[in-house]
């Protein structure tokens, strides 16, 4: 149970309610064990009557009805307070679930994208929900009822000792070899839950990728395909599930047979035990057989909660997994409030990509002054979207340094870095929410006139109010209700109604005309006074009036200077310059 020494830190925090549901626990299992021994008293006056000890039925009649009256009290206590230690053990559970969820949340929202590379989002979304609620299981039924029998255990052992200690010796006879049958089964069990829980996360993580591309897959026609691989990882699931229950199935029949056992000896040495005179009455073989069969669903439930405590335990292995992992970008400066002016500067940056070994930039250096922009162009794979994501901290340099307003990068707060940059991606992503709130995803206390204002300088708004419910239409996943260069323009919106200091626009005008994105580039141009703008860009129209140009190949720069100068130049971006004006004039 390695991996679930993980969760004393919230046992620690709710020690104050699980410290009173064992006290309660002890109480009801107490109170429930009172009824064994009324039993006995009454067993023991019928005995007294028969032998002529007791020579009036009143007498017998009167410690029956007292007896009955004291089983059923024993009885309500004892219900009120099981009902009062569910309470307390399953209400403790939900807070350790609601915490763990936000710990790995919070864990996941830390990491860095090169995690994100090497897990699938089916896996990711697995082990915060099913893994999570088998750790719940672990904490709060399992916990409940494994204090409940080893209470019930200790209290009625205590009581069979009592009446009759050689008796008891005979009755736990069969526990020894129950033990053993338990150590043998939890360990198939939780190899078995560990395969499980793996292979969960794989069919998952294969179903949430064949919703999200479901377009591609019809038009490509190959539903059958999937279909067809889908049903062959289910029956792979179905036969790891059915090697599961078929260890846990063991279970139930082996306590059974145990107890059984027990009964009989029971049965057998106190009778022997009654006749010999070692036992007093017959109600003592009585209480023994209700004391045993007392314990039937404790012994029973063994199997269950070691079934549990493994499966807890494969799973919370496997969220420790992902709260152990180390974020490669950390956080290495206090909360100051400190505001970003916009001065960039990039002094001999190399990058490599951990998880492809691709070679980003290579001794890349430049200056933008705070106000400026800066346009950067080059072919497919050259560098440009890697410089986006090293000024936002998404990576970490392997070489050189990147400065903001004089300092480094690393120097800032990440969480006030990130807040002061507006980033519009290549592709981008929108929430399945409505227009309005995907816009407001950049100022959350944004008004109606912001929102508006915001669209109208994406040239997104007029698209916007055509719809049937305006702003308030709501987007499906990854805003799939809206076309390529709407998305693009929404995406547009939500950065600059943040107003921040530094743009970066990263290629996010492809699905747009150039008569569009010139009028949005005009728009962009107005509001952005004072703030620097880097913009990534095919297109030479989008980069004609950045203050200055860097021309990206394979991570180098090739050509840099502003339009006039590049023009001069005849090189690379003059023939693409010319070319699309070419274009743009047939």
């Amino acid at each position: 149970m390695k991996a679930l020494q993980s969760l004393n830190k919230y046992l620690y925090k709710y020690r104050g309610r699980l410290m009173l549901g064992f006290i309660i626990t002890i109480g009801a299992r107490v109170f429930a064990v009172f009824t064994p021994q009324l039993i006995r008293k009454s067993t023991n006056a019928i005995e007294d009557y028969v032998n002529g000890d007791i020579t009036s039925i009143e007498v017998v009649k009167d410690k029956l009805l007292l007896n009955i009256g004291l089983i059923i009290g024993a009885a309500l206590a004892s219900a009120i307070f099981t009902f009062l230690m569910r309470q307390t053990f399953i209400v403790v559970s939900r807070y350790i679930e609601y915490d763990l969820k936000n710990e790995v949340y919070t864990q996941y929202q830390n990491l860095s994208l090169n995690f994100y590379k090497k897990n699938r989002t089916g896996d990711l979304m697995n082990r915060i929900s099913e893994d999570v609620s088998k750790v719940r299981m672990y904490v709060g039924p399992a916990l409940m009822y494994g204090v409940q029998t080893l209470t019930l255990f200790v209290v009625v052992i205590y009581f069979m000792i009592k009446a009759a200690p050689t008796l008891t010796l005979y009755t736990l006879i069969p526990f020894p070899i129950l033990s053993f049958a338990i150590y043998k089964l939890s360990v198939a069990i939780n190899k078995r839950s560990a395969e499980i829980q793996k292979f969960l996360s794989h069919l998952n993580t294969y179903t949430q990728e064949s919703f999200s591309g479901i377009a591609v897959i019809k038009s490509y026609g190959i539903l059958g395909r999937f279909n067809s691989e889908f049903e062959k990882l289910s029956n792979e699931s179905k036969d790891k599930n059915v090697n599961l229950a078929r260890v846990e199935a063991f279970f139930f029949p082996l306590m059974i047979l145990l107890i059984g056992f027990s009964n009989l000896f029971v049965i057998y040495y106190g009778g022997m035990q009654y006749i010999d005179g070692e036992i007093e009455s017959v109600g003592v073989i009585v209480e023994f057989l209700l004391y045993v069969n007392m314990l039937t669903w404790p012994v029973a439930s063994v199997g269950w909660i070691t079934s549990m405590v493994q499966r807890a335990e494969a799973s919370q292995a496997r969220i420790n997994e992902f709260l152990n992992e180390i974020p490669s970008i950390k956080n290495n400066s206090p909360s100051s409030a400190e505001k970003i002016q916009g001065e960039i500067e990039f002094k001999n940056v190399s990058f490599t990509y951990e998880d492809t070994n691709i070679v980003a930039l290579k001794n890349v250096s430049f200056k933008i002054k705070k106000g400026e922009t800066l346009a950067i162009m080059g072919k497919t794979g050259s560098g440009k979207s890697t410089i986006l994501e090293l000024i936002g901290r998404l990576y970490d340099v392997d070489e050189g340094e990147i400065l903001i307003d004089g300092k480094p990068i690393e120097s800032f707060n990440l969480s006030e870095l990130r807040q002061q940059l507006g980033y519009v991606p290549q592709d981008a992503f929108l929430f399945s929410s409505s227009i309005r709130d995907n816009i407001k995803f950049g100022k959350a206390d944004a008004t109606e006139d912001e929102i508006i204002e915001a669209a109208k300088n994406a040239a997104v708004h007029n698209n916007i109010i055509e719809f049937n419910k305006g702003y308030d239409t709501i987007l499906g996943e990854r805003g799939i209700t809206l076309s390529g260069g709407q998305k693009q323009r929404v995406s547009i919106a939500r950065a600059i109604i943040k107003d921040p200091q530094i743009v970066l626009f990263d290629d996010c005008l492809s699905a747009v005309d150039t008569e569009t994105e010139e009028e949005i580039f005009n728009k962009l141009n107005k509001i952005s006074n004072n703030k620097t703008s880097v913009v990534v860009s095919h297109r030479a129209s989008s980069a004609k009036n950045a203050n200055h140009i860097i021309i990206l190949d394979e991570g180098k720069i090739l050509e840099e200077g502003s339009h006039d100068e590049l023009i001069e130049k005849n090189g690379y971006y003059k023939d693409l310059y010319e070319k699309q004006l070419s274009e743009k004039e047939n």
